[in-house]
């Protein structure tokens, strides 16, 4: 009989924080600037440039904790990472070992075998490195090309000092299935919290993947490694399913898994090795000696407490109470805090809850994945959703030109009723207009009329179909679908 193996996970996933400034500087965080402009004596490890704490990070990392159910260590320190890489200008990093920021937590995740609580041993903070860019690319970015053939990499410290917390979780997760689960309930709190953007693609959301397999039914954890580079969560799965499968048939082979850092190459489909993983001591932690220790006071936490926005349980609740919707499209339209926040502004200005969960949930989320796009990069106003609702709902135009005027107000967030206007939309209700139009329908079809009076009654919307194109879509479909039938 076949061994069966059981796979068992862990995650260490690197959050930028949303404050405007670094960590221990005032230098921006602002994503995409000219390489090292974003920059100063303290964040590029100047000799003497002494760091000051960012309130708001403290305080973003702590609300974080509290949703997801950690104790706040009331009085906590920051500690020196010792490493020595070319991205890393103090030869250090500023960290928290021994008294992290938030301990012993918990998120509950659902997947299709159900619910499940994945612990969070702690969330600590630190501050990001910076990038490297290696060969032309690197060249291109810093205006430098024509150094060589690629064969040199460069340093941009913007991100350096970007406030991080880390969270750790315990290794509860035992497929990728749940990793996701969880993966996606992180970002969800942590957006609805406004404690960050949490977009992968631009390194705001980083997750490092521990893993081991050992035999069904053993307790002892087998030899872990940790698995770097990974962008996706489509990459995560693939990972995921790339090194259990290597893992186990090393076990099989007789051969040894060894401790290590591996690197993801998502497009091989395959993952290499990248050192040996280190162990805390390889690091030699001590306390920062520049940064006072940080001692959190009742009233301070008491005030985090009541500023923690309402999370996506708390409003859908309210959403089931206030409006009366399906549980399905609660999920969808709670999903994410930019689509929730631009149904409830739309509710608010039209009234209609329902129809802007529709057109949310159909034509909004298949233009996104049409264009490639996420809900945060939406570029059209609830206040012009709301007014398209309401000029469909007053007849004003039907339901397709409603579609076709929308997709151009998804792409540049034209006003619908100008737009309507211009180009000359608005539905024909003049009955006159809409006889003539049908009289020439039913005489250009004489074999639909004949079908008709055979009892074939599919022959009404043929007929209302040409009446529909000969008014180019403009013509209210409730008064032609009437007159066809008034006048066979």
């Amino acid at each position: 009989m076949a061994k069966q193996y059981e796979t068992v996970i862990g995650l260490e996933v690197h959050v930028e924080l949303a404050t405007k400034t670094k960590i221990f500087c005032g230098c921006s965080t602002a994503f995409g600037g000219a390489p090292n402009t974003h920059a100063c004596p303290v964040c590029t490890g100047m000799p003497g440039a002494l760091p000051v704490l960012n309130k708001k990070a403290l305080e973003y990392a702590v609300a974080v904790g509290l949703a997801m159910n950690c104790e706040i260590t009331r009085y906590c320190k920051f500690d020196r990472k010792n490493y020595f890489y070319p991205d890393n200008p103090q030869n250090y990093q500023i960290s928290q070992l021994y008294l992290p920021i938030c301990r012993n937590g918990s998120v509950e995740i659902e997947t299709k075998e159900g619910k499940k609580q994945v612990g969070v041993h702690e969330i600590h903070m630190e501050e990001d490195a910076g990038k490297l860019l290696h060969g032309e690319n690197g060249q291109e970015s810093f205006g430098m090309e024509g150094l060589g053939e690629g064969n040199c990499s460069l340093v941009d410290y913007n991100r350096s000092g970007v406030p991080l917390i880390e969270i750790v979780s315990e290794p509860d997760m035992r497929n990728a299935q749940e990793v996701i689960a969880y993966l996606e309930k992180l970002r969800m709190i942590l957006q609805y919290l406004g404690a960050s953007d949490c977009k992968l693609q631009e390194g705001s959301m980083r997750v490092d993947v521990n893993l081991s397999v050992r035999e069904a039914g053993v307790a002892q954890l087998g030899t872990r490694t940790e698995m770097k580079n990974l962008n996706s969560f489509r990459a995560i799965a693939r990972a995921i399913e790339g090194e259990r499968k290597r893992q186990i048939e090393r076990m099989e082979a007789g051969q040894e898994v060894v401790q290590e850092t591996r690197r993801w190459d998502d497009g091989k489909g395959e993952s290499y090795a990248m050192r040996g993983k280190e162990d805390a001591q390889d690091y030699r932690y001590f306390p920062d000696p520049d940064l006072a220790p940080v001692a959190i006071g009742e009233e301070w936490l008491k005030g985090i407490r009541a500023a923690q926005p309402e999370l996506r349980t708390e409003r859908m609740a309210r959403y089931r109470q206030a409006y009366g919707l399906p549980d399905y499209d609660l999920e969808i339209i709670t999903g994410t805090k930019r689509i929730a926040d631009f149904f409830e502004e739309t509710v608010r200005l039209c009234g209609q809850p329902k129809k802007v969960s529709n057109w949310l949930m159909v034509e909004t989320f298949r233009l996104l994945k049409e264009h490639g796009m996420e809900p945060e990069e939406i570029r059209f106003s609830p206040a012009n959703l709301a007014k398209l609702i309401r000029m469909t709902d007053q007849r004003e135009i039907n339901g397709t030109v409603a579609k076709a005027v929308f997709e151009v107000m998804f792409e540049k967030d034209i006003d619908p009723e100008t737009y309507v206007e211009e180009m000359g939309l608005k539905t024909v209700n003049d009955e006159g207009t809409l006889r003539r139009a049908v009289e020439e329908a039913l005489a250009a079809n004489p074999k639909s009329v004949e079908d008709y009076y055979k009892g074939k009654e599919k022959a009404v919307g043929f007929l209302v179909g040409q009446t529909m194109k000969a008014m180019k879509g403009k013509a209210d479909p409730g008064m032609v679908n009437r007159l066809v039938k008034e006048m066979l």
